[in-house]
């Protein structure tokens, strides 16, 4: 809000608190909606509300107000040369966040999977999600742009020159470099590897990086025991996993608490 007033050259003010009078005209209209534009009416989605929307407002504000002894329209008209011109660029609002595209290519947003091209699968990009727009950038460049989805649809958008190759199934993805290594190291991160593509299908990808990184960190032998015993207990919780390493190592690495010791 703050950044929206000084781009517009105003300042917000607060009404104090309990002042009816004013608290009034600002939840008035609300009500006022609800109960002369909503009754009777049905909307395709919010595209079509809001087209009727503003169709309906243009037909109320070009009706009299008592209080205003004209209708705001006309008021309008003869204000508007008193007005503060709006800046000559005005940019865009939206969301920013910061999703890895999944082993078929989409990016996530409020449950809605929008694609990406194929040689980004696994690449961490920017989201910039704005009222209308879904767009994906890499590297400061906007690589694919979507009309927005609803929040919450669970629904996939697809444009046409990404369904040029037919999309993988999550076991079937090309690996990613992380992969390689923890096939080569034992058959038992292998198999895990492939458990965790099955669970996650095309979100694999961050919970095989993690499995990469402790790799790396522990000894190989009591990770292969821990994701062993995962295995047989059908459990694919990496929290777990490393819990089990670290009590295997922890006599090796740290000092075990003696019968007389304090704490």
């Amino acid at each position: 809000m703050t950044a929206f007033a000084e781009r517009f050259g105003f300042v917000w003010l607060a009404h104090e608190l309990g002042d009816a009078n004013r608290s009034a005209r600002v939840e008035r209209p609300f009500d006022y909606i609800e109960r002369n534009f909503y009754p009777g009416r049905t909307f395709a989605d919010f595209a079509d509300l809001n087209t009727q929307l503003r169709a309906w407002c243009r037909q109320v504000d070009a009706k009299e107000k008592r209080r205003l002894q004209t209708s705001p329209i006309a008021l309008y008209a003869t204000e508007q040369h008193a007005l503060k011109p709006l800046p000559i660029y005005i940019p865009e609002v939206y969301e920013l966040v910061r999703r890895t595209v999944d082993l078929e290519g989409f990016a996530h947003f409020a449950t809605n999977r929008y694609s990406v091209p194929d040689d980004m699968i696994g690449r961490e990009v920017e989201v910039r999600v704005s009222l209308l727009k879904v767009r994906v950038v890499d590297r400061h460049q906007v690589v694919v742009e979507h009309e927005r989805v609803e929040d919450g649809l669970h629904a996939t958008r697809t444009l046409p020159e990404h369904r040029k190759k037919r999309r993988l199934p999550a076991d079937s993805a090309p690996p990613i470099a992380e992969e390689g290594p923890l096939r080569a190291a034992a058959p038992e991160l292998s198999a895990f590897v492939d458990a965790l593509k099955r669970h996650h299908g095309g979100r694999a990808v961050r919970a095989i990086r993690r499995l990469h990184r402790m790799f790396l960190e522990f000894p190989t032998e009591p990770l292969v025991i821990g994701v062993r015993r995962a295995l047989e207990f059908g459990l694919l919780d990496l929290d777990r996993v490393e819990r089990v390493v670290l009590r295997q190592i922890s006599g090796d690495f740290f000092r075990q608490p003696q019968e007389g010791d304090d704490g």
